[in-house]
């Protein structure tokens, strides 16, 4: 069983309008909305995968409502804890010459509603898998990640951590069974500028002597990289198309991947990551699979 985490859940409101004029009242000529998240992200497209998930986290008032209901609807399971006070955010992003983003904030997260989540932790089961993605709350503890990576290490669960910087760099001593930076955030954690792909190789391996057991690292326009488990390295190169889209490719890679490794080896995995993150990227919302089967067929 697959289970993410969406600490800060979203409705995202995308507006498409021409030109902005600051100080005026302007008009979209449409719009959209999706629920949001770097963990329901993943979910939504493992959906779209075939692959089950159950999606655990925060919810708050009536857009946490709304969200449950609309991925219920969406038909992927829900485990969240829902917060007395609060509503989950709105994030507002503004299409127009300029990509113009406003996210809110979120409700505050207690220590009575952490204490439950991790109740609800409890029910994951050796083989199951639980993908912990974006960054944490003001509300929560900083160390928020390595306290669940600890609350589960008895168990042979696979983690997958989407994070950067100190927040991955401190659950490596957990041996995640999959990380996955891009070449710019790979240089920053250690303080480095990465000029090519040796170096990537380099600073990756040096992640895997940190404890990660696979390193998956999305190079842009340059395609991805994975360092595997066994030492063996992989490329594949980048998907062609228009780009609409910059929310959900880099959660999109990842349940491509995960998913591409429930049918097939590392390489079929690198693939399937690479398609789905960028049916993310072409698309005006998260990957679909007839965009992902489209895009698989030109890797």
């Amino acid at each position: 069983m697959f289970y993410t985490v969406t600490f800060n859940p979203a409705i995202d409101y995308v507006v498409h309008t021409g030109t902005m004029k600051l100080g005026a009242t302007n008009r979209s000529d449409h719009e959209e909305m999706y629920f949001g998240g770097k963990g329901i992200n993943v979910s939504i497209v493992l959906r779209e995968l075939g692959i089950a998930s159950k999606a655990l986290g925060f919810t708050a008032g009536f857009t946490g409502r709304a969200i449950e209901k609309g991925l219920a609807d969406m038909g992927i399971d829900t485990d969240f804890v829902r917060l007395e006070k609060g509503n989950s955010r709105i994030n507002v992003k503004i299409k127009s010459a300029e990509e113009t983003e406003l996210n809110g904030q979120g409700p505050d997260i207690g220590d009575q509603a952490i204490a439950s989540l991790f109740q609800k932790l409890e029910d994951l089961a050796d083989g199951d898998t639980l993908i912990l993605a974006g960054a944490i709350p003001s509300s929560l503890p900083s160390d928020m990640y390595e306290k669940i990576m600890e609350k589960i290490s008895q168990k042979k669960v696979r983690t997958v951590v989407d994070a950067t910087g100190n927040l991955l760099l401190n659950v490596l001593k957990y041996k995640p069974f999959l990380i996955k930076p891009n070449n710019h955030e790979l240089g920053e954690m250690f303080g480095v500028e990465i000029k090519n792909e040796e170096e990537i190789l380099e600073y990756a391996r040096k992640l895997q002597d940190m404890g990660a057991a696979n390193v998956l690292i999305s190079m842009a326009g340059d395609g991805a990289m994975l360092i595997d488990e066994n030492g063996k390295n992989h490329r594949c190169g980048v998907c062609r198309g228009t780009v609409k889209n910059s929310v959900g490719a880099g959660d999109s890679m990842v349940a491509g991947f995960m998913a591409g490794l429930e049918r097939g080896d590392y390489e079929y995995a690198l693939k399937l990551g690479t398609a789905a993150g960028g049916a993310t990227a072409f698309s005006d919302g998260l990957a679909t699979k007839e965009k992902i089967k489209e895009l698989l067929t030109m890797l």
